[in-house]
C-alpha cells in the first residue's frame, strides 16, 4: 500500500493509523493481537498509542496498550514492519526530568530500543518549550526516538514551538494530532490546518469517526444504549448531524461502501492530512477501516460531504 511521508521526517506511514487506545480495554490481548495481525497483513504500518492508555479502566495504571503492542511485536517479529507512535505528558507534564523517565518506561513496555514518533500528549504551559524540546533532542541524539510530534496543541502554542525550534536549532514537531472529523471541523480548519500546511507538518487526527457517530450506528435517542459511547451521541444528533448522516448514506450507496468507510475516505483525501486514526475492537470493524484506505471518492462526493458538514 502507498505510504505517505510524515511531515519532513523520514517516517513513511500508511494513510490510516490504527488507534491503540482500545488495546487492554475494550479489546483483550488475544483480540488485540488478531487486529494488529490483520492490520499489518493488509499492508498498513502505522500504530498510535500513549503511555496513559488505559489508565481510566479500574485496576489499570496506564501502559497496558504499549505493553500489548510490545508483546505482539516480539511474538510476531514485526518491529521492522511498523511505525510506532506513542505519547508522553498527559498527567505529569513535559518537564525534561519526566520525559527522560517516561521514555524509558515506554521503551521497556514496547520492548524496543527506539520509538518512531514520540508525541507531547498535550501542551504543558508550566514548562518552557525550550526545556521540552531540549529533552526530545537528547532522545533523538541518543537514538531512542526518530521524530517528535505534538498532540492537542493550540495554533498559537504550536507556532511558538516551531519558532523555538527554528531559533535554537532544536528538533521541531513534525506532526500534529488534533481532533478532526467530518462533524468536528472548525477547531482544526480555522487555524491549525493552514499552520500545518504552511510548515509541512504531518497531521494524524483522532476521533476520526466522532466516537462512532459517523458509522451511522446512532440515528435516534433509542440507539444511544447500543454501546458505552452512546451517551456521548446527544451532541451529534441534531439537524446538522442528521444532514451529515444523510450525505454519508448517499455517497456510501453510490460507492457501495459503508458510512464509516466514506467518512474515513473523506479525511484521507483531505489535503495536508497524513492519516486519520481509527480503532477497532473486532475483525469486522477492522475490515471496514482497511476498506476505507482503498476507497477513492470523486470530487463530487467530496464536495457533497463537505457542504453537508459546513
Amino acid at each position: 500500500m502507498e505510504k505517505r511521508r510524515l511531515g519532513q521526517s523520514d517516517l513513511m506511514v500508511s494513510p490510516l493509523c490504527l488507534g491503540g487506545n482500545v488495546f487492554g480495554w475494550t479489546a483483550d490481548e488475544a483480540t488485540s493481537f488478531k487486529i494488529l495481525d490483520g492490520f499489518v497483513d493488509a499492508g498498513l504500518n502505522f500504530i498510535d498509542t500513549a503511555d496513559v492508555y488505559s489508565a481510566w479502566v479500574p485496576d489499570h495504571t496506564g501502559g497496558e496498550s504499549e505493553s500489548i503492542i510490545g508483546r505482539w511485536m516480539k511474538a510476531r517479529g514485526t518491529r521492522d514492519r511498523v511505525v510506532v507512535a506513542t505519547k508522553v505528558g498527559w498527567e505529569r507534564g513535559l518537564s525534561a526530568a519526566h520525559i527522560r523517565t517516561a521514555v524509558e518506561d515506554s521503551l521497556k513496555r514496547l520492548q524496543t530500543d527506539c520509538i518512531d514518533l514520540y508525541q507531547s500528549h498535550k501542551d504543558d504551559p508550566n514548562t518552557p518549550l525550550e526545556e521540552t524540546l531540549g529533552a526530545h533532542a537528547e532522545l533523538i541524539k541518543a537514538g531512542k526516538v526518530r521524530a517528535i510530534g505534538a498532540s492537542n496543541y493550540s495554533a498559537a502554542r504550536l507556532r511558538e514551538a516551531l519558532d523555538v525550534s527554528a531559533r535554537t536549532g532544536l528538533p521541531r514537531y513534525e506532526s500534529l494530532q488534533p481532533e478532526y472529523n467530518l462533524h468536528d471541523r472548525a477547531g482544526y480548519e480555522a487555524e491549525l490546518e493552514p499552520l500545518c500546511r504552511e510548515n509541512s507538518l504531518g497531521v494524524i487526527c483522532y476521533y476520526a469517526l466522532a466516537s462512532g457517530f459517523l458509522t451511522g450506528k446512532y440515528r435516534s435517542e433509542a440507539d444511544f444504549g447500543k454501546s458505552a459511547r452512546g451517551q456521548r451521541m446527544g451532541k451529534y444528533l441534531n439537524e446538522r448531524g442528521r444532514r451529515i448522516l444523510a450525505a454519508l448514506d448517499e455517497v456510501a450507496a453510490q460507492c457501495q461502501a459503508t458510512p464509516a468507510q466514506v467518512a474515513l475516505a473523506w479525511l484521507i483525501a483531505r489535503p495536508g492530512l497524513t492519516a486519520p486514526i481509527a480503532s477497532a475492537t473486532s475483525l469486522d470493524q477492522l475490515k471496514d477501516l482497511i476498506a476505507a484506505t482503498r476507497l477513492r471518492l470523486d470530487p463530487a462526493a467530496i464536495e457533497r460531504l463537505t457542504m453537508a458538514s459546513s
